[in-house]
């Protein structure tokens, strides 16, 4: 009588630790930020993709307005590139301009509904 109530003792807690697993997975996959590169969008290399920027540049322009060359020292081109493998000398591939798909990326327990920005 004693080993089956040790048994069930066992099961319930490897119920509980695999449970919260899970728990986290989902919360951190929805809930952390996608990974963002700053890039200039016209330097795409087909073997190494964009060259990445210092995210400076990207801050700079997102600041200034529609223009995005006045007053800045930074590239008036460069964006947020999200998701994107690092490459080898400075490169950037595999990612996209747009947050909202790089959010989609995100997996389980991910709604593609949200989105306030």
């Amino acid at each position: 009588m004693g080993q089956n109530a040790s048994r069930r003792r066992l099961r319930s807690s490897t119920v509980v630790l695999g449970g919260m697993g899970v728990l986290a997975a989902a919360l951190t996959s929805c809930g952390s930020e996608p990974d963002k590169r700053c890039v200039d969008p016209n330097s795409y290399d087909v073997s190494r993709g964009y060259r990445v920027l210092d995210s400076k540049a990207c801050k700079s322009t997102s600041s200034s307005g529609s223009s995005g060359s006045s007053g800045t020292s930074g590239t008036p081109s460069a964006r947020w590139y999200y998701g994107a493998d690092r490459k080898s000398g400075g490169y950037a591939d595999s990612g996209t301009f747009s947050k909202s798909q790089a959010v989609d990326r995100g997996g389980f327990g991910c709604s593609s509904g949200s989105g306030g920005g």
